[in-house]
């Protein structure tokens, strides 16, 4: 998939899964063991569609635990209520012993705790996927590779790029160590080079500063951008 934005982004797509076979549910649960979502970081129509598939049938739990941690999240984003979850094997009674009955009503067995309700458990799954992903983006770093045009060709492009990366200066970002002078038409060059971001870091803000220095710089392109 590419990002509309930047021609050379790509997104890696999810791998197509048959949840109606057992099989299939096994590789299903086991690309979701260390994910919340099919693709990226958040909620998408990979996600929906493959909800869908499902046709209101819960997993298994026991056998299928992170397709059901998927699917009870997913459910819960979507606003979906009244889960068919899969019949649970009936509990066994004790046979009636008449010997021990007890005259007068006396129970000394002790009181079930109160069980979690379906309201609260995709409450705690939310929250709970909530937290994994927002530790992941806290970790998460792009690196952007971007292109940047003087505007003739007495301009010393390399005292340019060093005045960039000590001008343009965010908590976050980590300019590369060097930069490629590319020639671009009739002796003219321009400025190839990269940083890397982290998630509170904006890459628009960033070529906004640079475009900022308009006595020297002509025009800012961000050529690529790559999630580490």
């Amino acid at each position: 998939t590419v990002a509309p934005q930047y021609p050379n982004l790509f997104f890696t797509m999810a791998p197509k899964f048959d949840v109606t076979t057992e099989k299939g549910m096994n590789a299903f649960s086991g690309f979701m063991g260390s994910k919340s979502y099919l693709e990226g970081w958040s909620f998408s129509p990979a996600d929906a569609d493959m909800f869908a598939k499902f046709e209101g049938k819960v997993p298994d739990a026991t056998k299928y635990a992170h397709a059901y941690r998927w699917y009870i999240h997913i459910a819960a984003l979507q606003g979906v209520r009244g889960l068919a979850a899969p019949a649970a094997a009936p509990a066994k009674k004790a046979a009636a012993d008449d010997d021990d009955f007890d005259v007068f009503g006396e129970d000394d067995e002790e009181d079930e705790e109160p069980k979690e309700s379906r309201k609260d458990m995709l409450a705690r799954l939310k929250k709970e996927a909530e937290v994994r992903t927002a530790k992941k983006e806290a970790k998460q770093r792009t690196l952007v590779g971007i292109e940047i045009k003087p505007w003739s060709m007495e301009q010393d492009l390399m005292e340019l790029w060093k005045k960039i990366t000590k001008t343009v200066v965010q908590d976050g970002l980590k300019w590369g160590e060097n930069c490629n002078l590319v020639d671009v038409a009739f002796g003219i060059k321009k400025i190839q080079t990269q940083f890397v971001m982290g998630v509170n870091n904006s890459s628009d803000e960033v070529q906004e500063a640079i475009e900022a220095l308009e006595d020297e710089v002509q025009s800012v392109e961000i050529l690529s951008m790559n999630v580490l």
